[in-house]
């Protein structure tokens, strides 16, 4: 069985971009491969409309990928050549030869997919994959490439895997069908935990904030966070998860110099001396929340978010995380790439994954 996406972008406008990656990482998470990824123009109707025909009589499934104001557009395409019957007024439309589907270029698409769409597909092909899930955080590239290809070998061709990162974690998935022996999916996960046991927080379908929140329940402990540069990002993700109530105690936004000493307590000629980005000011500032005695486990951040550096001249994406408990506090120095958002995301995923390595 074949199946295609057509992705609709705006090429007139070079700062719009379609972050349809999420929704074609969706399909292949469930076990559809996809045969042809399009990218038109949406104003360009003519050719939208014959890769739509010449698809149609190809694929045994179509989906047109787009901005969420292209999506009524779009239904109007698709309903032009899926025949006659009902009108496409939602996400897929299903004729005897063929599924058509219009779903936004976002994250609700992706579980869209997830949802609706591959359900579809496996009834249609009645075929049920199942998949696997490893999560890893801070991981090289290199060290995930080589465990894939480890993994690979010993699968043999017979089940499918998918690597897929942002923000400094990587998503590996482990698709295979019915009819693959669960020995196999078994070794493969072994193989990938064994080389990535070092960045390895999770076999299964959770979030790096949920492991850590259920390893802190697990230990009875309390966690507080200080951040500078993550605006509190860090203690958002914590709160995120249900439940989170039962283990955290506080978060402290401290960008100021002056708010780090006061609220912190950190040491005046710490700042003037080794200054707001150091591993010495990072270290204080855990070691502040602890001598409070109200957490067992603190988190703190600082460093430099960019667009820009700041008076101490150091460059965008240089940062330190402390992660501690009352008996030993870790400091830990990256210097991250990407933009404003890239680095602040990147950065509370790391000091996520340490605090939950910290207290597994």
């Amino acid at each position: 069985m074949k199946y295609a996406v057509i992705v609709l972008v705006n090429v007139k406008n070079p700062l719009s971009s379609v972050n349809f990656q999420t929704v074609t990482d969706a399909f292949l998470s469930g076990g559809v491969f996809l045969d042809e990824v399009l990218i038109l123009p949406y104003d360009a109707p003519t050719a939208v409309s014959s890769h739509i025909s010449r698809l149609s009589s190809e694929c045994d499934g179509v989906f047109l990928v787009c901005d969420g104001v292209l999506v009524s557009a779009a239904r109007d395409a698709v309903n032009a050549f899926s025949g006659a019957g009902e009108v496409f007024e939602g996400v897929l439309k299903e004729t005897k030869s063929c599924i058509y589907g219009v779903i936004p270029a976002n994250d609700e698409g992706a579980r869209t997919v997830m949802a609706d769409v591959i359900p579809r597909i496996d009834r249609r092909r009645n075929q049920r994959y199942c998949r696997m899930v490893l999560g890893v955080a801070a991981a090289p590239e290199d060290r995930v490439r080589a465990a894939v290809s480890a993994a690979e070998q010993v699968a043999e061709g017979r089940l499918f895997l998918h690597a897929s990162g942002k923000y400094g974690l990587t998503r590996i998935e482990i698709v295979y069908n019915r009819e693959t022996p669960k020995m196999i999916a078994d070794e493969v996960v072994r193989v990938l935990a064994d080389q990535l046991k070092e960045y390895l927080y999770t076999i299964g379908d959770h979030s790096l904030a949920e492991r850590l929140v259920d390893a802190l329940k697990l230990h009875r402990m309390k966690i507080s966070t200080a951040e500078s540069f993550t605006a509190g990002g860090v203690g958002g993700a914590i709160v995120s998860v249900a439940g989170a109530s039962a283990v955290f105690f506080e978060g402290i936004n401290a960008y100021d110099s002056k708010a780090k000493c006061e609220r912190l307590g950190v040491n005046e000629l710490t700042i003037r001396n080794r200054g707001a980005v150091s591993d010495e000011t990072a270290y204080e500032m855990a070691a502040g929340l602890l001598m409070k005695g109200n957490c067992d486990v603190a988190i703190a951040t600082t460093g430099i978010a960019g667009p820009d550096s700041d008076e101490s001249g150091l460059p965008k994406g240089h940062c330190y995380l402390a992660v501690g408990t009352k008996q030993r506090i870790r400091v830990f120095r990256y210097d991250l790439l990407g933009d404003r958002e890239t680095v602040t995301k990147t950065a509370i995923n790391f000091a996520l994954f340490h605090a939950y390595e910290e207290i597994k």
